[in-house]
């Protein structure tokens, strides 16, 4: 990594508990392809400053994590379709103080149904209806998924979701049907640092009853849920996978270049080997 130097572009995630994820996969990146760009996770105390700092600093990319994939909306200036189709927002290019707001967690989502061939006639349970799920909800139906249950508390947020997509919604995973084939976690649980870091996101029953377990968590890339999984015999999708995908399509959308297979390659286990 060169040294910091006036010229040096900065790229920054905002996250309510940011990992080192991101930062050791860009930068090493960066460092591959002898950019001279560095990258930085913050935990925003005020989030609408935070965003005002990325224009007026001249800040060239800005990766959104949860909870403010829906809360960036009313700050930027364009919504890419992308971004627009689910009004949910991971990535932001800044040109020359415009904010252009992207989604790329719909694209590794999509990415990751098709390399792992999950049957379509799957029936699905996703639990959770904030930002991350909405790009989960809309990758199933496009790819053409139809036995679909939203699972989440809030009925104005979940019932919409479903709704838009033309799926069942749940309140509770009890009142769900608990044998689904693949079962999604789109929620903070199991997440390191978080209240529930240990806590299983879906009972044992629905873990042992599923064909699929898909957890979009990516830090630890172990979830409870994945490592629950993988002891009962399951083929699993892991967020860490996820935050590949997607950090690598914000890369192409700040630098305008695609590594080659093997810059990523090298890339993705420099982040895991933290």
């Amino acid at each position: 990594m060169p040294i910091l130097n006036k010229d040096m572009t900065l790229c920054i995630s905002l996250s309510a508990r940011p990992s080192n994820n991101g930062t050791r996969f860009h930068n090493h990146l960066y460092e591959q392809l002898g950019l001279n760009w560095i990258y930085k996770a913050f935990a925003p105390t005020d989030l609408a400053q935070a965003i005002a700092g990325v224009r007026g600093l001249g800040i060239r990319g800005c990766a959104v994590s949860m909870p403010y994939k829906e809360d960036v909306i009313a700050l930027v200036d364009v919504m890419d379709p992308s971004a627009k189709a689910i009004d949910s927002v991971n990535t932001i290019v800044n040109d020359g103080g415009r904010l252009t707001a992207y989604n790329t967690d719909y694209t590794a989502i999509e990415q990751l149904l098709q390399r792992n061939a999950v049957p379509t006639d799957y029936s699905v349970l996703v639990l959770g209806s904030g930002g991350m799920a909405k790009a989960t909800v809309a990758a199933l139906r496009d790819a053409g998924f139809e036995d679909v249950t939203v699972v989440a508390r809030n009925e104005a947020t979940g019932r919409g979701l479903a709704d838009l997509y033309g799926f069942a919604w749940s309140a509770e995973l009890g009142s769900a049907n608990p044998a689904a084939d693949m079962i999604i976690n789109v929620t903070p649980v199991g997440m390191a640092g978080g209240p529930e870091a240990e806590a299983l996101s879906f009972p044992q029953e629905a873990i042992d009853a599923a064909k699929v377990v898909f957890d979009v968590v990516a830090l630890p890339a172990e979830t409870p849920l994945i490592r629950a999984a993988r002891a009962a015999g399951k083929n699993v999708i892991t967020g860490a996978e996820v935050a590949t995908i997607q950090a690598l399509e914000q890369f192409v959308l700040y630098t305008g270049i695609r590594p080659t297979d093997g810059q990523v390659r090298a890339a993705e286990e420099f982040m895991r080997a933290q």
